[in-house]
């Protein structure tokens, strides 16, 4: 499993090359219950804990899982594991994220 620092790490490296995390036009914060956080605003990626548009809560094992194909997120939703501060939000920049967490995966 990838510690903070490395998800955080492959997450910059992935918004700075795809040209479409500029273009999600919205602010992300991976909220890692406890484990810290990760804030996506276009190409800066930071461990700061600053508002963002969409606040994605999962635990970092539960990232991970997700990012393998191993958790199914409509599961991990309903099972509690995966919250979504707004849901219309996350459903349309849906693809742009999986686009994004791909590459860094």
């Amino acid at each position: 499993m990838a510690t903070l620092e490395e998800l955080t790490d492959r997450i910059r490296r992935a918004a700075a090359s795809e040209a479409g995390a500029a273009g999600l036009g919205s602010s992300i914060k991976l909220d890692l219950k406890g484990e810290g956080v990760i804030h996506i605003d276009g190409a800066a990626v930071t461990n700061d804990d600053l508002p963002a548009d969409l606040v994605v809560t999962v635990a970092l094992k539960d990232l991970t899982a997700l990012g393998k194909g191993e958790l199914d997120p409509t599961r991990a939703m309903m099972t509690g594991r995966l919250r979504l501060s707004d849901m219309g939000l996350a459903m349309r920049l849906q693809p742009k994220i999986q686009s994004l967490f791909s590459k860094a995966a």
